[in-house]
Parts: C-alpha cells; sequence; structure tokens
C-alpha cells in the first residue's frame, strides 16, 4: 500500500500535465437536441464551432534579429536600404523607446507571452539554461503564448523561421513536443528550433519532425520561409477567407551567419570604406532629421574596446568594410523577402486589416569579436583567430563556405547612438525598432511615439486591440497575471502616459533598471567572465533619459541617492521575478549538466535508418576518452560511406571507410582537420571496426583548446592506424542541428574527404560510443 501511495504521488504531476494538455478534447458543449430510439424521432444539434468576431484583424508579428537601432532605413540607417520596411513605417507608426532583452530566447518568450523573460524561466538562452527556476529553459504552461490565446478564440496560428525556446535536452525527435511551437498554440511550424543554422543548408523542423532542406539549385533558407509562409495564409484563406490568422514570422535575420547572395553584396561594394566612426555620424545626423533621436542628441562615448578607424591598418579597414557590405546586404535581402509577405497581403486584399509590428530581438552584436570571425562557431567554443585568416576568408564571406559575423565595431555602430551591444543592459543592448501598420485602426501615418515600451506590452497591446480579456486559464492550467502594459492608447494620443512602474533588464549577471526617466546600469567588458565576487557589488552608472537619450553622460555621482535608489528597486525586481541567482558566465555554461530523457549512461548504441540526434541529446565525447565500435557487412565489391558523424564543416568528427579503408577525422572548428587512417584494407564480410580516443591531457576552455589525444583505429581487434590529435572541439560541435548520423553525415560534412551525405553502401548492424570517464 505504502509503494502504491509513493507511486501515486510520483505520477501526479505528470497526469496533471497530461490532463492539462487534453484538456480541450475532454470538453464537449452540452448536447442540445434530443436522442430518440431512432433517427425519425431524434433532434440533431451540432457542436458549435469557433469563430474569432466578425471583422477580426490579421495579426503579423515580424521578428527581425540581432538588428541595432540604427541598422534600418526608418531608423537613420547609413546607407542600409531597408525600402519595404520603412514603406511600413511611412504608413504606421515608429517607437524611438521600444526595448527588449539583449538576448535571443529571453526576448521571443517575452514578446509572446507576456511576461518577463525570467517569470517565463528563459533568463538566458535556451543553450545556456541552468537548473534554477528563472533560467531552466522550461516555459511554464502557467504563461501562455499569444498563439494559445489566440488559436482558442478562432485565429490561425502558424510560426515561422528562428523559435530558439525548446528547452536543447528537448530538440530531439523522442522528446515530447509540449516545448516544440505547436505544443505552445501553434497549428503549423516551419523554421529552426535552436539559436541559429545555415541559410544554405538549415536543419529544418516542420510542424513535430525534422526535414531535410530542398534540393534546390540557389537555396536560401529566406525565401525558403516566404514560400511557405504563402503557403500557410493562403491554405487559411482558400478554406475560410473570412478566418484570421496569427504569424509569428522570425526570418533569422539577420543574425549570423550572415549569407547572403552574392549579387546582393556587389550593391554595396565601396559603400562603407569610411568606416564605422563615420557610420556613426551620418547615422545620428539622419536620426536627429527624421525625429528619431531628439534634437541636440549627442553620441555615447566610444567603448574602449573599439579603436577608432583611422588608427586601423589599410588592411584591417580592408577586411572589416567588406564585412559591413555583406552584412548590410543581409538587411536589405531581408528587408526583401518582408516585402513579398507584404505584398501578399496586398494582393489578396488583406493589408489593411492586418495588424504588423516588426522588431528585434536584441541590439547588434558582437560576437565577432574585434576583428569578425568566418565562422561563428568559434565565438562558442572561445577560440581566437588572427586576422591573417579571417582576411583568407574575405572572398567567400557571405556564401557557403562560411558561417560568418562582422567586427564589433560595425555592432556598436548599428546601435547608434547608444551604448554598447548585445549580450548588454545599455540601451545598445536593449533598445529596438518597432513599427506598427494597421491601416485600417491607425489614423497616423509616419508619426513617431516616445513612450518607454518593452517586449513584454505587446501581448496586452494586441488582447487590448481585440478586446479581448487575457484567459484565466488554458488547457485547464491557471494562468499567471500578465506583467505588461497596452501601449495601445498611443496609437491616437503620442501624449499618451502608461500606466507602468519600473523595468528591469539582467543579462549574464549584467544588469539595468529602467524608472521614470531614469536608468540605472551596471557596466562589464565583453568577453570578460564575471565572478560571483564582481556580482556581490559591482559599479553603476547613472543616465537621466529624459534629457540624455543616447546615454551620454554618467551622472552618477551627481544624483548618488537616485541612483541608490534604483539599486536597490533593482534587487526588489530581482526577487519579485526570478532573477535570482545571479550568474555572470558566459559560453561555459554549454558545459554544465543537463536532465536527459533516459538515466546517466556511458554507453550509447545506435542503428542506422533513424533521423538527426542533436548535440544535446547524443553521447558527448567532448574532452573525454571513448571509444565508436562499428558491426558493419561488407559486401562482396566493398562498401563506403559514413558509419557515424557528428557536427559538420564548421566542427565535428567523422568515422567513415573511404577507398576501402578506416578513416577518423576530428574537425577543429574549421581551422584544422586531423585525421586517423588505417592502414590495411577492409575485409569482405562481417566485420568490426573501431576508434579508440585516449584523452592525453585536460581542455583548456579559456583559449578555446579541448582535450588532446591519441586516436587508435582497429579492425576485427587488430590496430591498423594510430595518429597524436593536439586538440579538439572544447565546447559546441554546432550552434544548432549537424546533430549525430549513423550511415550517413547530415547537412555540410564533418570531413573535407566528401562533400555530400556519404551513404554507406554496406549494412550497419549497429554503432556503439563508449564514454570511458
Amino acid at each position: 500500500m505504502k509503494l502504491r501511495w509513493m507511486i501515486l504521488c510520483a505520477l501526479t504531476p505528470w497526469i496533471a500535465l497530461m490532463l492539462a494538455s487534453c484538456t480541450p478534447a475532454l470538453k464537449q458543449q452540452p448536447f442540445g437536441g434530443t436522442i430518440g430510439n431512432t433517427i425519425s424521432d431524434s433532434v440533431a444539434d451540432w457542436p458549435v464551432p469557433v469563430h474569432a468576431p466578425v471583422g477580426s484583424p490579421n495579426i503579423l508579428l515580424i521578428m527581425l534579429d540581432d538588428v541595432g537601432f540604427a541598422q534600418l532605413g526608418s531608423y537613420g540607417a547609413h546607407r542600409i536600404e531597408t525600402p519595404h520596411i520603412d514603406q511600413l513605417a511611412e504608413g504606421g507608426l515608429r517607437y524611438n523607446n521600444f526595448h527588449a532583452t539583449p538576448l535571443c530566447s529571453p526576448t521571443r518568450a517575452a514578446i509572446l507571452t507576456g511576461r518577463n523573460h525570467h517569470s517565463a524561466a528563459m533568463g538566458v538562452i535556451a543553450e545556456l539554461s541552468t537548473g534554477f527556476p528563472g533560467y531552466n529553459g522550461r516555459m511554464p504552461l502557467s504563461h501562455g503564448m499569444l498563439s494559445e490565446m489566440l488559436a482558442p478564440a478562432g485565429w490561425s496560428t502558424s510560426a515561422l523561421g528562428k523559435w530558439h525556446l525548446t528547452p536543447v535536452e528537448d530538440v530531439n525527435l523522442a522528446a515530447n513536443r509540449r516545448w516544440w511551437p505547436l505544443g505552445r498554440g501553434f497549428d503549423r511550424y516551419y523554421g529552426f528550433l535552436g539559436g541559429t543554422t545555415s541559410r544554405y543548408v538549415p536543419w529544418l523542423t516542420q510542424d513535430n519532425h525534422f526535414v531535410q532542406p530542398p534540393a534546390t539549385e540557389g537555396y536560401h533558407l529566406l525565401t525558403d520561409m516566404v514560400e511557405k509562409a504563402r503557403e500557410y495564409i493562403l491554405d487559411v484563406k482558400h478554406v475560410a477567407p473570412e478566418r484570421p490568422f496569427f504569424m509569428y514570422f522570425a526570418p533569422g535575420g539577420t543574425r549570423a551567419p550572415h549569407h547572403v547572395p552574392e549579387e546582393w553584396i556587389a550593391r554595396y561594394k565601396g559603400k562603407f570604406d569610411e568606416g564605422w566612426d563615420h557610420y556613426r555620424e551620418q547615422t545620428l545626423r539622419q536620426q536627429i532629421a527624421l525625429g528619431i533621436t531628439p534634437a541636440g542628441t549627442q553620441l555615447s562615448p566610444r567603448d574602449p574596446s573599439i579603436p577608432e578607424w583611422k588608427d586601423l591598418t589599410p588592411k584591417q579597414q580592408k577586411v572589416f568594410a567588406h564585412q559591413m557590405e555583406v552584412f548590410a546586404a543581409y538587411v536589405s535581402f531581408v528587408d526583401h523577402h518582408v516585402g513579398q509577405l507584404v505584398q501578399l497581403l496586398k494582393d489578396l486584399g488583406q493589408l489593411d486589416n492586418t495588424l504588423i509590428l516588426v522588431t528585434s530581438d536584441n541590439g547588434a552584436s558582437v560576437e565577432g569579436g574585434d576583428e569578425g570571425l568566418p565562422n561563428e562557431v568559434l565565438f562558442f567554443n572561445n577560440v581566437k583567430v588572427p586576422l591573417d585568416t579571417i582576411a583568407a576568408a574575405s572572398d567567400k564571406w557571405g556564401g557557403p563556405e562560411t558561417f560568418p559575423i562582422y567586427a564589433a565595431g560595425w555592432a556598436w555602430a548599428g546601435n547608434t547612438p547608444f551604448l554598447r551591444w548585445k549580450r548588454d543592459t545599455t540601451r545598445g543592448g536593449t533598445a529596438e525598432p518597432m513599427i506598427v501598420h494597421w491601416p485600417a485602426a491607425i489614423a497616423a501615418r509616419g508619426e513617431i511615439r516616445t513612450q518607454f515600451t518593452h517586449a513584454i506590452d505587446v501581448v496586452p497591446t494586441v488582447l487590448d486591440l481585440l478586446e479581448m480579456e487575457m484567459p484565466a486559464s488554458i488547457d485547464g492550467v491557471t494562468q499567471a497575471p500578465l506583467e505588461g502594459v497596452s501601449f495601445a492608447s498611443t496609437f491616437a494620443n503620442p501624449d499618451e502616459q502608461l500606466e507602468r512602474d519600473a523595468q528591469y533588464f539582467e543579462m549574464v549577471g549584467r544588469r539595468a533598471i529602467y524608472k521614470d526617466g531614469w536608468r540605472a546600469y551596471s557596466p562589464w567588458t565583453f568577453g570578460q567572465e564575471i565572478t560571483p565576487e564582481d556580482l556581490v557589488d559591482p559599479k553603476w552608472m547613472l543616465f537621466h533619459i529624459d534629457e540624455d537619450f543616447s546615454e551620454s553622460t554618467d551622472v552618477a555621482d551627481q544624483y548618488p541617492e537616485k541612483l541608490e535608489e534604483l539599486r536597490q528597486l533593482w534587487w526588489s525586481e530581482a526577487r519579485r521575478f526570478n532573477v535570482l541567482p545571479l550568474d555572470g558566465r558566459g559560453v561555459v555554461r554549454q558545459a554544465d549538466p543537463r536532465p536527459q530523457m533516459s538515466a546517466p549512461r556511458q554507453r550509447y548504441v545506435y542503428y542506422a535508418g533513424a533521423g538527426e540526434v542533436s548535440s544535446a541529446a547524443a553521447a558527448n565525447v567532448l574532452n573525454r576518452s571513448h571509444t565508436i565500435t562499428a558491426e558493419v557487412v561488407i559486401p562482396e565489391k566493398g562498401a563506403e560511406g559514413v558509419l557515424i558523424a557528428q557536427g559538420g564543416s564548421f566542427a565535428g568528427y567523422s568515422f567513415f571507410v573511404k577507398n576501402n579503408r578506416l578513416h577518423y577525422a576530428h574537425n577543429y572548428v574549421g581551422l584544422e582537420e586531423h585525421a586517423v587512417i588505417s592502414s590495411a584494407e577492409l575485409p569482405v564480410g562481417v566485420a568490426t571496426l573501431r576508434y579508440e580516443f585516449e584523452r592525453t591531457g585536460p581542455p583548456d576552455f579559456t583559449t578555446g583548446k579541448g582535450s588532446p589525444g591519441v586516436g587508435r583505429l582497429y579492425i576485427n581487434g587488430s590496430k591498423v592506424g594510430e595518429s597524436e590529435i593536439p586538440v579538439t572541439v572544447p565546447l559546441a560541435f554546432a550552434l544548432s542541428g549537424e546533430g549525430l548520423c549513423v550511415g550517413w553525415d547530415s547537412l555540410s560534412p564533418a570531413s573535407s574527404a566528401y562533400d555530400d551525405e556519404f551513404r554507406f553502401s554496406g549494412t550497419i548492424r549497429q554503432v556503439v560510443v563508449e564514454l570511458a570517464d
């Protein structure tokens, strides 16, 4: 009896969750007819389907990625052309005091739920989650998304592009899909679940399963997504023209990789040769002319980490100018595809009654470091490379051979006139464009609104516009209160005062708080790992935003009492919204253990014929001794192909057969490839093929070097090859996708010895990965 009670108690939360997710199916409308013995003496009564109110608008939420405050034409961008987004601005409203969080997943959580990112358990990006309520990456079902509010009210719901809201341990085909898009109220989904992916060979998810990208010449993910968006809209309007849709369109642009066709890059040749200082000066001049920044606004001070353009060498200037040409082309390429989506709405006669919101998830990104990176996987492994390596990739920058991101100076310029950038809680990290376009309901055209607004305000605003109440429960789960405020009243009244108190900010130990026109901020140097001791009593800066739009002048010494008031308020808000404990660690959080679907194990058995296993769910061979053993059957004519591979051309490993010999290749972040090749050929028939890695030293995460070791190859127990592997990948094989595959290599090849999926032509009985330590 006691055992039965313990089991029941353990299962109760899971039973509750299952019942909650099944509630709509369990609920039935009361039957209003009569049931006799036969059909002749019975009266039918059909359940009434839910319809949105007549005339309800479509809603198109466009979430740009890593687009800074000063990187759209309508926000003063120097020489970056965004005619289609600018046209939406001219026909609607622009907000110059709209804020997000400084990182991707947190802002997406905030804008879709109407709650602060820590409240929604997304205090940092999904890949860096930790085991605390504000950071575990599992958005509570009590914090429903806009999709979960609108779908039961009659809207068709779809999401396209970057999701980045699923716990990394759930991004696999064995996972419960509750934290995938279709589990959070979307009817349809097409895009990538992680933080980023190649735009040429993306890791794609359609609805609840992974799919391969179309084998189309000249393929680009942006074009693919717009075609899919068109399909989703037409599928609704063909069947029910009056049914409104909610589409969350998150193209992933302009986040790295800055992948864009060469002909678009050519349009910008030479346009940024004057450098980032010139860009800032010209952009501020244009912002003041447009009214986006107040007259008299001063540029915020140069960050000490950003050199003056005139002090760079000619080689640096040439390389960095081209990086910006590629980025600007990417912005225009994204704008072009937004224009195609808007044109579809025009063609369907739906544009006037579609509420379009265009914003970005955070400020422009400095993840390219001082000189840019040809492969952003380098950043997520803490690997530094010399300028010569970067320059050597310049001609391929933006193409499929690179996974590029520009130098930090351009991100600083892209956030003009503010301090700093993405990941930081300055306005450079949190101030975003926000364009609202709805011709049927907004009389103002091309006007600017100055009220302090935040990503958490979007859901309350949409509900306000639709005259909908926040649901008390969703799928049987009682809902937590919204934490944002509606700014719908500002559409008609530019002077409307919003009922908001304070708004806190926090990201990786960096923090800030806004209240009544004042903003306090705790600064840290980019790239600095913040220790627990640093977090206890950091230096704070103070800005009077109502008089100093750009955060150009620190007035902490002049107003110590105001600063102390805001500091104490920050701690109060932090305790209120699950911000604690503070954690200043960056990419090294990737090495933290996370819960898995199965019990901890040292032995993994894989078979051919399955889909890709995401890195978070695969055997983690990084920085540890391990063996890979493949039981195969080699036909009389021989065989070749991949036995097992993980990662891709920018980092990974592959165990494969080629030219009748056994091969192992370790791809160190696209910089070096260390191979072991067998001295003997493979026999015909049943064979045991093994790779053994013996770790000979520890990793050094601070310099981006994984454990060195010795690699050995065995055929049927006999050693046939040995080679030193002086350095390995320390933290991550890929940013999204490029997972573990048996019998083939997905997306880009992990080894330069082949250039496609390289499917194994023999028979794989099983592949066993054993972790020795």
